[in-house]
């Protein structure tokens, strides 16, 4: 299977007429937050794959040019705090970023999304008795914390996430948020799974088997 993973960055190699060449053989489109919803819905009209989706924490209302206002991606689904089963693999997701403004949509403290991830539990658990297995991908906004985030307390990661991928072992946590200048590390590995920073976008290739 091959996935097309996106986070926070619009990029020309996507956002253009040629997007078939390039990635019309892709399977799986997911995108880990913080891109334009118009941008999305470009991507998901020209792919014929299945998109999910999680949110960023700058994500916000879009207005078009023909008057509009979009809320979220038409042709996305958003699985947030979700598992899905896609095309013989389970994904998984969690959105935003730790809370650094009050009030402010898609973002958490430690404390919230330790019950975001305590609600989803019950549910990958359930996956392990139908399946075998927990979760094949795990998508978020944010990295967990000492993975590929960083030292500023907004782009700080969240330790329930190294918690979480311990237990679950997904094959992949996909993530964005930390936005990458030069030769700085985006892919790492946490005992059973694959961290990777997908700023502006990766190709994986996965084999369920």
């Amino acid at each position: 299977m091959k996935i097309l993973a996106l986070s926070d960055q619009v990029s020309k190699a996507i956002y253009n007429t040629r997007i078939c060449e390039r990635f019309g053989d892709v399977d799986l489109v997911l995108s880990c937050g913080d891109l334009p919803y118009s941008y999305l819905e470009f991507v998901a009209t020209m792919l014929d794959a299945p998109c999910l989706f999680v949110h960023g924490n700058h994500d916000a209302l879009e207005y078009t040019s023909g008057g509009q206002v979009l809320t979220s991606p038409g042709g996305w689904m958003d699985v947030d705090g979700r598992s899905v089963w896609v095309k013989g693999i389970i994904v998984a997701g969690m959105e935003g970023s730790m809370r650094y403004k009050p009030r402010a949509p898609y973002q958490y403290t430690e404390q919230e999304m330790l019950v975001k991830v305590l609600r989803l539990a019950p549910r990958l658990a359930m996956n392990r008795l139908l399946y075998g297995r927990y979760v094949d991908v795990l998508i978020t906004h944010a990295p967990p914390l000492g993975i590929h985030d960083g030292k500023d307390w907004p782009h700080r990661g969240f330790r329930v996430f190294r918690d979480l991928m311990e237990r679950f072992r997904p094959r992949y946590l996909l993530h964005g948020h930390k936005h990458i200048y030069g030769p700085e590390t985006w892919r790492t590995r946490h005992q059973q799974t694959e961290v990777i920073n997908v700023y502006p976008f990766r190709i994986i290739e996965f084999d369920p088997f």
